[in-house]
C-alpha cells in the first residue's frame, strides 16, 4: 500500500501531461494543466495548492496590474484581478505582512502566480529575456512560488517611495543600487529584510521580485484564475 501511494503522483502526472497537449507548450515542459489532476494532487498534499492571497491576507493590497494595459507591455494579460501562491507562500506573506503591520506598513502585491500560457504570451509581445522569462524554461511565476511585492503605508493607503515603479528595467530596479535617497534604501531594505526573514530571496535585477525557497519542488502550472475556482 505505501508504495502505490509514493507512486500515485507519477501517474497523476502523467495523466495530465497527456491532458495537456490540447494548450500550448511549444517546447513539450512537464506542465500541470489538468484541473482534476491538480485537486488529485492538492488531496494528496495541501501544500501544491494555490491560495487566494487577497481572501488570506485581508490587509494585503492589491494592484494587479497585467490585469490592466497599465503595464509594460500595454495589453491585459489576466482577466481577473487576482493573486494566487502555494500553500506555503501564502503562509510566509502572512508572516512578512503580521511583521511589517509592526511598522504600520503592508504589503501590495502586482503579481503571483502566473499561468505558463501568459509567459508565452509575454515572449510574444516582448521575446526578450531581459525583460521576460524565457518559455523554453518557465518562470518561477509559473510554479506559484514566486510574488512581486511593494510596501504601503497603512494609514494612508499610499505607496511608500521605492526605488524605481514596478517593472522598471533600468539599473536602480537592482537591489543593490546605491544612488538613491536615504528614505528610498530604508524602505527598500526593510522590505526586503521582511521577506528574507520569512523564506524569500529577491531577485538580483529587480528589487520588488522575490521568490520562495523550495521552489523546485513545485510543477510549472498552466491553469486560468476562474480554473482556480472563486
Amino acid at each position: 500500500m505505501k508504495t502505490r501511494y509514493v507512486l500515485l503522483p507519477s501517474l497523476l502526472m502523467a495523466i495530465h501531461l497527456h491532458a495537456q497537449k490540447a494548450r500550448e507548450n511549444p517546447y513539450n515542459l512537464p506542465i500541470l494543466s489538468d484541473t482534476s489532476a491538480y485537486h488529485s494532487l492538492c488531496r494528496l498534499d495541501s501544500n501544491k495548492c494555490l491560495v487566494d492571497l487577497a481572501a488570506y491576507i485581508p490587509t494585503l493590497q492589491m494592484d494587479i496590474v497585467y490585469a490592466t494595459d497599465e503595464n509594460f507591455t500595454g495589453t491585459i494579460l489576466y482577466t481577473e484581478p487576482r493573486a494566487f501562491a502555494r500553500a506555503p507562500v501564502a503562509w510566509a506573506l502572512r508572516q512578512v505582512q503580521s511583521e511589517l503591520a509592526r511598522l504600520e506598513v503592508g504589503l501590495r502585491i502586482y503579481d503571483a502566480y502566473r499561468p505558463y500560457s501568459v509567459t508565452l504570451r509575454l515572449w510574444e509581445l516582448i521575446g526578450d529575456t531581459h525583460y521576460v522569462a524565457p518559455p523554453w524554461k518557465g518562470s518561477l511565476h509559473n510554479r506559484g512560488c514566486s510574488v512581486d511585492v511593494s510596501l504601503y503605508d497603512l494609514n494612508t493607503g499610499e505607496e511608500l517611495d521605492m526605488p524605481t515603479p514596478f517593472d522598471d528595467f533600468t539599473d536602480a530596479a537592482s537591489p543593490t543600487y546605491p544612488n538613491l535617497p536615504k528614505e528610498i534604501l530604508e524602505n527598500r531594505q526593510c522590505l526586503i529584510d521582511k521577506m528574507k526573514q520569512s523564506g524569500f530571496t529577491v531577485n538580483p535585477f529587480e528589487w520588488w521580485h522575490f521568490d520562495y525557497q523550495g521552489w523546485e519542488t513545485y510543477d510549472l502550472m498552466d491553469l486560468s484564475f476562474e480554473e482556480l475556482g472563486h
